[in-house]
């Protein structure tokens, strides 16, 4: 049931926002409050915590493991050159020492090559049970993140969803959770291990050769700032491309849905117009962040290629120096390089997370947005349930309004009688929908009263209220599924001969035997695979199998032809016998055996009684009804 979509026929109601699916949403947006939105997001990791700090120590020893593996190859590389110099020196056959690794640790070149390779083995098996427990934990907080999102979408009031895109609500629940989950999935782990990297690599040169150590800070540096630049300068570029991209998928959505039309209205030229420009706009956004983006590597892989020349340029001058201050052995420069590259990474890292912490950040804010979202107010505990429905439903001064300085109901006060067949007609924006929803309570009223059976519905459960209505709207809805499924929708308790009951009352079996499956066969989204018709046919069945105290129709029969409109006039006439009605109509052909109805105009009644009466009296509702007969 799509009331969101059925109330906008009132002029006064709000208006969804337009482009469904992803367009319109841009994730390259910051957020407005990095801190608390972190800060809250933190809230939701606190259960973790344990988790956290054993992945962080986990990331930090293998990170810190991966540091010893250059030192200790480059003792092995000392080792073997000062063996072939003593070999050719003294012109002696190549012995190889012990290597001092620790103060009263000496071990062989064999020994330090197995000791490398457990430190590599280690360093596997802390990362993968850091990944092992941070991926654990993503997903039980995506999983609980995604159930209270669908909590909560449940508890708000109709009026959220008459605000909000669709596709926005989509992405909220879908990429914006996702987001989430791939940032705490990867980056957490390699913010630990990336700053444990950097300190770790630059103590350890730092001990090995102050002056080395100062090549790789000032090159290391300037490859920062040059990365810092190249972001900078392509984040403006990749926001356009995001914007670009959306439009496009918003275009594409909307002339291929809608394709029909565009043929009809030979609208195919200026729609490959619009693609055209759309697409040129991305083309040139696309290549200019990707070209700056990928530009940024080269450079500082030249930076690299500068750094590790400067290494080998000024370790040869410190390997041959006799100054015992300064002076190195050959296998630090080598220990240099491997230092030099292997710090590239995590700068590297660190520069990306700044952005992804961003974009979470900004997909973390939407998410809470939404949480905090006022929901319908809590209901209480002494409420009534009425056991025996007769039907009598008394509207008493009513005023009501989407917008708190604007009423769309004013003073409405009617009196509907068990058993009546009430019709609610009048001018697109005059309340008729507004009415039902009040009924329903998918909107409270500002004041008055709405009581059913001398019960005010606000002392009723908002799901009592609506188990009492069965329900038909102009816009159909049908879900993925089977025809028997749809029409067994909130009456899964219905056999099947109850199923093909009510089907055969709504004239709708016959079309259904027709199927290929028959009540099996498969249903697209939306029932795509069957014309409109059929699928409001199924929605009346819905409505019928319900067998609910009270109905409301609103144009139940707008999308069926004439014939089969006149059977399921017959079917409604059963249907509604003994059964409060509530038939809103824009055909007033179709509504003339009403005991009563309601013109409405500017939120109030302004004629009411049956068909005959109202034509004799000649006024709004006969100029609205002899209107649809003008042919001048």
């Amino acid at each position: 049931m799509n009331q969101n979509q059925d109330k906008n026929k009132d002029k006064n109601a709000p208006r969804p926002m337009m482009g469904g699916g992803m367009r319109g949403m841009n994730y390259t947006e910051k957020p407005q409050d990095f801190k608390g939105t972190m800060k809250k997001l933190g809230a939701y990791l606190k259960p973790f915590r344990i988790r956290i700090l054993f992945a962080a120590i986990m990331a930090v020893t293998a990170a810190l493991l991966s540091v010893l593996s250059p030192w200790l190859l480059g003792l092995i590389t000392s080792e073997v050159a000062r063996a072939f110099k003593l070999a050719s020196e003294t012109n002696t056959d190549i012995i190889f020492g012990l290597i001092r690794v620790f103060p009263n640790l000496n071990l062989s070149i064999g020994e330090i090559a197995l000791f490398i390779a457990g430190t590599y083995f280690l360093s596997f098996v802390f990362n993968y049970f850091q990944a092992f427990l941070l991926i654990g934990m993503t997903q039980n907080l995506t999983y609980s993140m995604r159930r209270e999102l669908s909590s909560k979408l449940n508890r708000l009031p109709l009026k959220f969803f008459d605000t909000q895109s669709f596709g926005d609500i989509l992405g909220r629940v879908t990429n914006d959770v996702e987001t989430i989950n791939m940032t705490l999935t990867q980056s957490v782990s390699e913010i630990f291990r990336s700053i444990t990297l950097i300190i770790g690599i630059f103590v350890m040169m730092f001990i090995l050769s102050p002056i080395l150590t100062g090549i790789v800070f000032i090159t290391t540096t300037l490859a920062l700032m040059i990365a810092g630049k190249f972001v900078k300068l392509s984040q403006g570029y990749f926001r356009s491309q995001a914007k670009s991209f959306g439009e496009l998928n918003g275009h594409i959505e909307e002339t291929y849905s809608g394709h029909t039309v565009v043929k009809i209205f030979n609208h195919q030229k200026q729609s490959e117009e619009a693609f055209e420009k759309i697409n040129g706009d991305l083309f040139k956004s696309a290549v200019k962040s990707q070209f700056i983006s990928g530009i940024m590597f080269p450079v500082q892989f030249f930076i690299g290629n500068i750094a590790y020349i400067a290494i080998a340029v000024v370790g040869a001058f410190l390997v041959l120096t006799t100054n015992p201050l300064i002076a190195i052995q050959v296998g630090i420069i080598q220990t240099f390089i491997q230092y030099t590259r292997q710090i590239n990474q995590p700068v590297q890292q660190i520069g990306s997370i700044a952005n992804v912490l961003q974009s979470t950040a900004a997909a973390s804010e939407r998410i809470f947005n939404l949480l905090n979202e006022p929901e319908e107010s809590v209901e209480r505990e002494d409420l009534v349930e009425l056991k025996k429905i007769k039907g009598h439903v008394v509207f008493k001064n009513v005023y009501f309004g989407y917008a708190d300085d604007v009423d769309v109901i004013k003073n409405f006060s009617a009196e509907i009688k068990p058993g009546q067949k009430v019709a609610i007609v009048g001018p697109t924006g005059a309340g008729k929908t507004t009415i039902v929803n009040l009924l329903m309570r998918f909107y409270e009223i500002k004041s008055g009263s709405i009581e059913i059976d001398g019960v005010d519905i606000r002392n009723m459960s908002r799901a009592s209220v609506r188990s009492l209505f069965g329900m038909v709207l102009q816009d159909t809805w049908l879900f993925e599924g089977s025809v028997y499924e749809n029409i067994t929708y909130g009456s899964q308790d219905k056999t099947k001969e109850d199923v093909e009951n009510a089907a055969r009352l709504s004239q709708t079996h016959h079309f259904i035997e027709s199927l290929s499956a028959g009540y099996d066969f498969q249903l697209l989204e939306n029932g795509s695979n069957i014309s409109q018709g059929q699928r409001q046919l199924l929605t009346i069945s819905r409505a019928m199998l319900a067998d609910r105290p009270m109905l409301i129709l609103d144009e139940a029969t707008s999308s069926v032809d004439t014939r089969t409109e006149v059977l399921i006039q017959h079917a409604m006439e059963a249907l509604m016998e003994n059964r409060t009605s509530f038939v809103i109509a824009h055909r007033l052909s179709t509504i003339k055996d009403a005991d009563v109805i309601f013109v409405m105009n500017d939120g109030n009644i302004l004629e009411q009684g049956n068909h005959e009466e109202l034509l004799k009296r000649d006024g709004f509702y006969a100029k609205l009804y002899y209107s649809q007969f003008d042919t001048n």
